[in-house]
């Protein structure tokens, strides 16, 4: 699901500092002895250290004075992400965006985001940080990706998933209207299955767009289209409840990221459109995991590029219009 390809996107992330302290000059690029050292060190109390000089040579500055934000995701467990810029203290220079990502259970996983002016082999470090730590904690870049792209701007989460402009790559974009076959098929059974492991005779969930209405359909095809370096959308939805308190920021968050084709139809409130002309904003309806009910999600992010080679599938049903994939509901081919 996440993108493997490297790219260093040139951004511009604007730092805002607390006005009790120096306000800093032009960032300078962060060195790979740097991130090594940053990523070693501990913060003994995040409630309490908001600004802390390291190493005689660092600073550790909380982002915005910002309280930290608590989020939960669809699994109900509690996350807290505080964010602290990483200063350089010669020169009052900014080289990163510091995070500290604390479970449920207390166990505290750190982020260290380059500045732009950063090297590759730095970015290239950052990258394989954040993926190790995903293969550990269940949807951390997920849920990273939604602070950052909250917090420091739509730019951030390309870079958070290795982003590529479709401009850059070459890209098949041909008539096929389908998905790759890692996508998650919402089975009868109340399973999810790949999508190109289902076969004919298999029974999924439909939607009626208008009711919300589920229903079980029988498979009558899994089409399969050949290997080519397709362009895929990709798009990120959330349903979110956000709450200022005493202590932070309290976040319900639920998460869906879809790819297939540009082409492939979905169905949103604003009628039936191709996932490549879908605009960020736009709601598309998706199952919501805690309640069972399929609710209105609102596209967050969009991104467009090339896939890579691989194959790509779609269903074919006895019935409905519909089918779940990775919960969202999009339409039969």
């Amino acid at each position: 699901m996440y993108k493997k390809i490297i790219f260093f996107l040139l951004l511009a992330v604007a730092f805002h500092q607390s006005n009790a302290q120096q306000k800093p000059v032009n960032p300078r690029p962060l060195t790979l002895a740097e991130y090594d050292i940053a990523k070693n060190y501990n913060v003994s109390d995040l409630d309490k250290e908001t600004y802390i000089k390291f190493d005689n040579m660092y600073i550790l500055d909380r982002y915005q004075a910002r309280k930290p934000f608590f989020i939960t995701g669809d699994d109900g467990l509690k996350k807290r992400v505080d964010l602290y810029r990483l200063l350089a203290k010669e020169g009052m220079q900014e080289i990163g965006l510091m995070v500290f990502y604390t479970t449920e259970k207390g166990k505290v996983y750190k982020a260290l985001v380059p500045d732009y002016t950063a090297e590759g082999k730095v970015w290239d470090k950052y990258f394989q940080d954040i993926d190790n730590i995903n293969k550990e904690e269940k949807n951390f870049v997920l849920k990273l990706s939604y602070i950052l792209s909250r917090e420091l701007s739509f730019q951030q989460y390309k870079v958070l998933n290795n982003g590529k402009a479709p401009s850059e790559e070459e890209a098949t974009y041909g008539s096929d209207i389908c998905f790759p076959g890692d996508e998650q098929v919402a089975m009868a059974n109340g399973l999810k299955k790949m999508l190109k492991d289902v076969k004919a005779g298999d029974q999924v969930i439909t939607v009626d767009p208008q009711t919300k209405a589920a229903s079980i359909v029988n498979v009558k095809e899994l089409t399969a289209h050949e290997a080519k370096n397709y362009a895929l959308t990709t798009l990120m939805l959330v349903m979110s409840d956000l709450k200022e308190t005493s202590s932070g920021t309290e976040i319900q968050l639920s998460v869906k990221l879809l790819q297939a084709t540009p082409n492939h139809p979905m169905m949103t409130r604003g009628g039936n459109r191709k996932m490549g002309e879908i605009k960020e904003g736009q709601e598309v309806l998706c199952l919501n995991e805690l309640s069972g009910t399929y609710d209105v999600y609102t596209v967050w992010k969009k991104d467009e590029r090339a896939g890579g080679t691989q194959k790509v599938y779609n269903i074919v049903a006895d019935g409905g219009s519909t089918f779940v994939m990775n919960g969202v509901m999009v339409m039969q081919k």
